[in-house]
Formats: C-alpha cells, structure tokens, sequence
C-alpha cells in the first residue's frame, strides 16, 4: 500500500485533469464520438467517488450517469442486456455507469440472484455483446475499482459512524464482509471471461481514494486521441437602454426567508 497522495498534490493535479476532461468532453460533442465507461469494484471501493470528480465540471446533458435499479418483472423477462442497451451513448454523449451488466458475474452471482444457466450465458455472451459495441464504433472503457479487506471494512465502519453517510451502507454492503472470498472467486472468473482484447479490464488500486482518482482520470483521458476543439468566440452583447420596464412590488412576491442574515446575525 502506497503512502496516501498529498491532500495539495492530489487537489492541482485533480483540477488539471477536470479540465483535460473538459477539453475531452468538446471533442466527443464536435466529433460526434460515443464513449460508455464502466465503473465495477467491491462496495467501497471508491467508484462513485471517482464519478462525481469526472462529472463535477462536466455538462449533464453531455456527460450523464447510469445507475441502474433493480429490473422490473417486465425487465426480467426481456433479453438480459436489453435495459442497458437504452443508457448507451449516442453521438456526442459520454454514459458512465455506475455498475453495469457486470451484475450478473458479481452480486446477483454471488447471492444467487440468477441461476447457474443465466449466470453461464452471460459470461459467453458478455465478449460478444462488447465487441459488437465496439466494432459499432462505440469507445468503450472498463474500470475494476480494487480494495483489500481491511479497507473497506473501515470504510463500512466510517460510513456506519456518520449520519450524513450511513445512506450509502445497506445490508448487502455488510453480507459482503462474509462473503469476501466468494466475490474474489466471482471476480476472477469474471475476468477469466470477460478480459478480452476490445475491451479490457483495467484495474485501479482504490486503497487510497486519491490515487484512485487521479489514476482513472489521467487513463481515460490516455486512452482517447482527444485534441483542444477551437470554439467560436462568444461575445456577451452590450444591454440595450431600459424601453420604461417597471420591476412589480417587492411585497407582492413571496421570497425565501433570509436564513444566511440569521446565522450573521448569530456570529455577531
């Protein structure tokens, strides 16, 4: 385990990084490109961390996440990649999915949320399903987000600890403390699988969030022969003299009351 990134170090690297993926993002829009990037891994492990900084400074209706809930009846009765073939890319878009078909090979293998028949079709049709993305011209990325037990097992602890996070632990999160070796044989037979040339799975040490972080971003940006897009200048017009507008009354609107002028008033 690495000496966790300096907090300063981690913060301008992070902002140069966001701003490459700015840069990114006007290339997918101008070059009509389609990126999924696929973000798995173990419960905190850090993947949704790592979204919220590639999206922070990202045009939603550029860049948008795919979290998918549990399907519908009617959903498990279709064809199983059926659901997430509706969130892929279009021209111009970038979808991250916050966990992925990769379900199937991970929890619902594991819980025994599919059977052993579904579970085998999906590890044949996986490879096949990616590389006809790919051979589409979709740019597809897969992230396996990799923490030790003793990580996630404090991060379980510190989310358990602290209301404004305990949201984000579910009894599912803390079956997988017990069932830690079944989700490592799940894994390893996912790759096994699913490793392929078209699309590969790109580990990420997530035992320390920054590194995590950076390393994800300066690989996805790596990854995708990007360049600047020169942007028409935009000029703000100068505002035209008033033609004898009258604001309504002040008291005829109902505004918020002025909480920020109560906690002044409190520090004084």
């Amino acid at each position: 385990m690495s000496k966790r990134l300096d907090r300063a170090l981690y913060e301008t690297e992070l902002l140069r990084l966001q701003g490459e993926l700015v840069k990114l993002q006007e290339w997918v829009r101008d070059e009509k490109a389609r990126v999924a990037v696929v973000f798995e891994g173990r419960d905190a492990a850090g993947k949704g961390g790592a979204i919220k900084r590639v999206t922070e400074y990202l045009n939603p209706r550029v860049a948008r996440i795919a979290a998918l809930p549990a399907p519908t009846e009617r959903e498990r009765s279709q064809w199983y990649f059926q659901r997430y073939v509706a969130h892929l890319p279009a021209a111009g878009e970038i979808v991250l999915f916050d966990r992925s078909w990769y379900n199937r090979a991970g929890v619902e293998r594991v819980m025994g949320f599919c059977t052993p028949d579904e579970y085998r079709r999906f590890l044949r049709q996986a490879p096949i399903f990616e590389r006809l993305l790919v051979e589409d011209g979709l740019l597809l990325r897969k992230y396996w987000f990799s923490v030790s037990d003793k990580q996630q097992e404090k991060r379980f602890h510190d989310r358990l600890d602290d209301p404004m996070r305990r949201w984000k632990l579910s009894p599912m999160d803390a079956e997988s403390i017990t069932r830690w070796e079944d989700y490592s044989r799940a894994k390893d037979e996912m790759f096994a699988h699913t490793d392929i040339p078209e699309a590969p799975w790109l580990v990420v040490d997530s035992d320390d969030k920054r590194r995590a972080r950076i390393n994800m971003i300066a690989h996805l940006l790596s990854s995708i022969p990007y360049h600047d897009v020169q942007r028409r200048p935009l000029h703000l017009p100068h505002r035209p003299p008033s033609t004898g507008y009258e604001r309504p009354p002040m008291d005829s609107q109902t505004f918020v009351p002025d909480h920020a002028a109560s906690l002044v008033a409190e520090t004084q």
